[in-house]
């Protein structure tokens, strides 16, 4: 999933904590948000955040930053999980107030804010998918179309010069079965892409 970037403000006894969200695909990624957001928020206290990112092999990371342990990282990683999203970082920025909140309070704020963020977020689902590489003969190309359509596949390229190349989109759910169905066919030759 990809989540659009924003902000969010919560206020506690005099303290601001302002939240952001932003898509990642690496750990690069977090590094350059959380300096813009210390460099636009130089004067605050804490930038406290959480990460996950991968589907299938999923790694987080969490930060209190300075704040009490497991005040601040584990609240906002909490909230990540309970929208079950990934490739995402969402940091929570905060103002001391001049008032000490004690962990429980932090704990709330830091939490409030990470969820004020994500359910202000425009969250995209995405599917996870495989691509093949079909080729077969121009004679073929009515029982190759009649799978395609049938199972409602996306083909994101075609060649036709000698003979006829598609590249297929299939959902991982569905792709042994869908590369079964071509192999059935035994007039063309399948082959799954990395992207």
């Amino acid at each position: 999933m990809e989540v659009a970037q924003g902000d969010a403000l919560f206020k506690e006894k005099g303290s601001k904590f302002i939240g952001y969200v932003f898509p990642i695909e690496k750990e690069d990624d977090v590094k350059f948000h959380i300096e813009e957001l210390k460099k636009k928020h130089h004067a605050a206290r804490h930038w406290c955040y959480a990460w996950q990112r991968g589907v299938e092999d999923k790694s987080y990371r969490v930060n209190d930053d300075g704040e009490p342990n497991n005040s601040a990282g584990n609240p906002i990683y909490g909230q990540i999980l309970s929208k079950d999203i990934t490739n995402v970082l969402v940091v929570v920025v905060r103002y001391f107030g001049g008032t000490k909140l004690g962990v429980g309070g932090l704990i709330n704020a830091y939490k409030t804010t990470a969820k004020l963020i994500l359910d202000e977020a425009d969250i995209v689902d995405k599917t996870l998918d495989v691509f093949f590489q079909l080729t077969f003969e121009y004679q073929d190309m009515n029982k190759v179309m009649r799978i395609i359509k049938e199972n409602n596949l996306e083909i994101f390229e075609q060649k036709m010069n000698l003979n006829c190349s598609f590249l297929i989109a299939v959902r991982k759910r569905n792709a042994v079965k869908i590369e079964q169905f071509f192999n059935d066919l035994r007039c063309l030759k399948i082959q799954e892409i990395k992207q």
